[in-house]
């Protein structure tokens, strides 16, 4: 059976969830969900990370211990994560004895391996990025992501020599094309590679929030050489050795743009230095814009927060607009407009209207008893195309285009009842025909959705009055033209999705 190991980033816990994080957390939900229906073992991992200067300022600042704040902060992140339906198979927290095990044994590999020394570090710090940065790199005078002031630290530290992987770096990029997409973002980390590498402090003195280091108990590791390690703690590194070799190295990380640097540089030259493969894959998405502004806690836009749209519009219309709206790879806007803009054509006019139209139709004209589909039918060919589409689309962790596949076959089925315009002819064979195509189209339009909108998906299903759950089929058997059987009761119900207005 194939694997599919899919990560999210670990969160930091300096301040409650918002709609980014969910942006990242959908799409590798819905990935998981796509691979599940593919029948391949699926072994899905989202977090937080809890260690760093930045959450011990924050605990400070609310007068609570590190771990207290982040107790408190992570209840946030796993009720929102429960709140947008998310499928994972384990939670890590960085502050987790089994983390602190991996990590040490992760970094003590490499230390016995020749490849971490001590040395004296100064630069210019930003907290919020926990990273260094040039004088070159500030953008007037301030960190380029978080656009607050750096500070000037100076302490020994111990370095990972990051300057010995320059070339095995070069040539794992050149032998695996794949490993980081999409391609823009590969040529960026490949560049930063070409431009020079430096050794890179990788614990500190001046904090006692983190992992200590097993060689030497005045240091702590820096908060991004705990973090990283979490993507092997999670599957049993330095434990249970079988089972982190049987999902190690094929693992797909979903990333930040911010955080690129830190997962396609840093992250596959500490696996060559620790003896073990690189990640397979690191897929880099881009950001959600606020006013042209990325969505940040430290800007203070965390009043778009996940609980307050689905409040709002509920949770599969929120995962909807997060998988369609913005293309996975790509930076785009974030508004309240928008998202009743798509709502409205998607999921109202089209989706929406196409099953409550079907199950009126089928009420009035065939006594509430859904037919079978023709298996010549019209709509045969764009089932098929659309099911081609969608599964290129989730492979090549195109979300959006999966769903734009899936709804050209919703168009194909609404612009076929309007040529037929059942509702006004007797009921027969003309009606049967027609309303059992459209009845076959939402079931396999049901399988297209579920990773998107599982809840959705599973109540057209029982609507059209199939048994079980659509996410429990297989792709793409299930989802051939055909499967409907007839013979099964319809319920119209209340509207799906009722129009919004702005």
């Amino acid at each position: 059976m194939p694997r599919f190991y899919v990560t999210t980033p670990i969160y930091y816990v300096n301040d409650a969830p918002h709609v980014g994080h969910a942006y990242a957390t959908v799409n590798a939900d819905a990935l998981a969900r796509w691979h599940r229906m593919l029948g391949d073992d699926v072994f899905f991992l989202t977090g937080t990370d809890e260690h760093g200067a930045k959450v011990a300022e924050a605990a400070a600042e609310h007068q609570m211990t590190p771990n207290a704040w982040a107790d408190q902060v992570v209840s946030r992140f796993t009720r929102a994560w429960d709140g947008l339906d998310i499928s994972n198979d384990d939670f890590i927290r960085t502050t987790e004895p089994r983390h602190h095990l991996a990590v040490q044994e992760f970094l003590q590999r490499i230390y016995d391996n020749g490849f971490i020394e001590l040395d004296t570090y100064s630069g210019l710090y930003c907290v919020s990025c926990e990273d260094y940065y040039t004088e070159d790199q500030l953008v007037d005078g301030n960190c380029p992501v978080h656009g607050r002031p750096v500070v000037q630290m100076q302490e020994d530290n111990y370095f990972f020599k990051l300057s010995a992987f320059e070339d095995r770096l070069i040539e794992w990029y050149e032998s695996n094309p794949d490993a980081v997409g999409p391609a823009g973002k590969r040529n960026e980390a490949l560049s930063f590679i070409k431009g020079g590498l430096r050794n890179i402090s990788i614990t500190r003195t001046s904090l006692t929030w983190g992992v200590p280091v097993p060689w030497d108990k005045d240091h702590v590791f820096y908060v991004w050489y705990d973090a990283l390690v979490n993507y092997l703690t999670a599957i049993g590194y330095g434990t249970d050795e079988e089972r982190c070799n049987a999902w190690w190295p094929a693992v797909h990380h979903l990333i930040g743009k911010e955080i690129l640097r830190f997962h396609c540089v840093w992250w596959p030259a500490m696996c060559m230095a620790a003896g073990i493969d690189p990640p397979a894959n690191v897929f880099v998405h881009g950001w959600l814009l606020v006013g042209g502004q990325k969505l940040s806690k430290s800007l203070k836009l965390t009043e778009i927060a996940p609980e307050v749209l689905t409040e709002d519009f509920g949770v599969d219309p929120i995962r909807y607009h997060l998988l369609r709206e913005v293309p996975l790879g790509s930076d785009g806007e974030f508004s309240y407009e928008g998202i009743v803009a798509r709502y409205n054509a998607d999921l109202a006019n089209n989706l929406g209207n196409l099953v409550s139209r079907v199950a009126t139709v089928v009420g009035s004209k065939c006594a509430g008893i859904g037919p079978a589909p023709n298996h010549q039918s019209a709509l045969a060919d764009p089932a098929s195309a659309a099911l081609a589409a969608a599964a290129d689309a989730w492979g090549r962790f195109a979300p959006h285009e999966a769903l734009s596949a899936t709804w050209s076959l919703i168009g194909s089925t609404n612009a076929a009842l309007e040529a037929a315009e059942p509702w006004k002819l007797e009921p027969g064979p003309d009606v049967d025909a027609v309303l059992g195509d459209a009845l076959e189209a939402l079931r396999i339009v049901s399988l297209l959705i579920t990773p998107a909108m599982p809840s959705t998906a599973a109540e057209i299903w029982r609507r059209i009055g199939l048994s079980g759950n659509p996410a429990d089929r297989r792709i793409p058997a299930d989802a051939s033209w055909g499967g409907y059987p007839g013979g099964l009761a319809v319920e119209k119900g209340s509207p799906l999705f009722p129009r919004r207005s702005t």
